[in-house]
């Protein structure tokens, strides 16, 4: 994923045709949280509480959701999602993880407790080619016990890492080490996350994304461009995309005529519905495997577990509204929160 925080908030509010920078609207805003409770998340991430519009003016319920965009992008600690630079031992690719837990920022000022590979969520991408020969060590540097799972790899049992099944849990203070082939024909979108108490260690940040790259690229669809979107709800703001809830998602950048590969990997509980205003999206692929007969839609249906490719041609300049259509997901009557973030296309 590329790291957009050289953005200026300023820049992309231009690019929304916002006016004001971002100048604060402070006595509307005030007036307006005199009077609202704030959203409270429960742990599987749905909304307990949600404040009416009856609480508020209309005036002030604009400025709450004026005030959201005018934070876009916000700045928070920690980027996830970059890539891991393997080490080579002989002709294989040796990548370290450690597990930990920190407190990750996913709304400027608001902090969670979350589990992180080499400290941040998602943990860092691992990519590989189809015939490399590929080495993960693992250290386990929490107060209990975990493993990992390379989700969608075809490779030995041995390797699976589902504890008691195919090895032993990785203790607190231990190591384990995961060497396998990277096999032809596994090329694609595919993800790594724990596979103990997995239904809170990966909600909570053990998780990240895998990419097997094809030998030959001329097997699977050509792009300009790339971006990894991880899904999750749960623990961490609620509802993220890249461990970071929106106004602290980041934006995607695009140049006119550009095509965009966007893979989606759900590591979450719930569908997410991600739908894109003003262009198209075509589904190349499903859980790594390129369809036979790619499709056209506006909003693609993201499974827990599922990896799904699409491609976008970038033929509308502007900055495109871009969520999760469980809108429950993406926005109150506070404004825009959770599974928001814009596509920008420019000259």
């Amino acid at each position: 994923m590329a790291d957009f925080r050289s953005l200026s908030r300023r820049g992309v509010l231009s690019r929304f045709g916002v006016a004001g920078g971002t100048a604060v609207l402070a006595s509307s805003v005030a007036k307006a949280e005199n009077v609202l409770a704030q959203d409270q998340h429960d742990m599987s991430g749905t909304v307990a509480h949600q404040t009416s519009h009856d609480e508020m003016t209309n005036d002030q319920m604009d400025d709450m959701h004026e005030a959201g965009i005018k934070e876009f992008p916000q700045a928070t600690a920690g980027l996830g999602g970059q890539p891991l630079e393997p080490i080579m031992d002989g002709d294989t690719k040796v990548f370290n993880l450690k597990c930990e837990v920190i407190q990750w920022e996913y709304q400027a000022g608001k902090m969670v407790e979350a589990y992180a590979y080499n400290g941040v969520v998602p943990g860092p991408e691992i990519r590989v080619t189809e015939g490399d020969k590929v080495r993960i060590i693992v250290t386990n540097a929490m107060p209990f016990s975990t493993a990992v799972h390379y989700h969608g790899l075809m490779l030995p049992n041995g390797m699976d890492g589902v504890p008691f099944i195919t090895q032993p849990p990785i203790k607190p203070g231990a190591s384990f080490i995961y060497e396998f082939p990277i096999r032809e024909g596994n090329a694609g979108s595919h993800m790594y996350h724990s596979h103990l108490n997995s239904a809170e260690q990966v909600t909570k940040g053990l998780l990240g994304p895998f990419i097997i790259e094809p030998k030959d690229p001329s097997t699977r669809p050509a792009f300009d461009i790339e971006h990894t979107m991880v899904l999750n709800d749960g623990p961490i703001g609620g509802f993220s995309l890249n461990g970071k809830s929106f106004p602290a998602t980041q934006p995607i950048t695009a140049k006119l005529g550009q095509k965009l590969l966007v893979r989606y990997m759900n590591e979450g509980l719930m569908i997410h519905p991600m739908h894109l205003h003003g262009m198209p999206q075509q589904v190349i692929a499903r859980d790594g495997f390129i369809l036979p007969s790619p499709f056209m839609c506006d909003t693609v249906e993201v499974s827990p577990g599922q990896r799904t490719d699409v491609l976008i041609d970038c033929t509308e300049l502007g900055a495109w509204a871009f969520h999760c259509h469980v809108l429950s997901h993406a926005e109150t009557a506070t404004g825009m929160f959770g599974m928001v973030t814009v596509l920008i296309v420019e000259e």
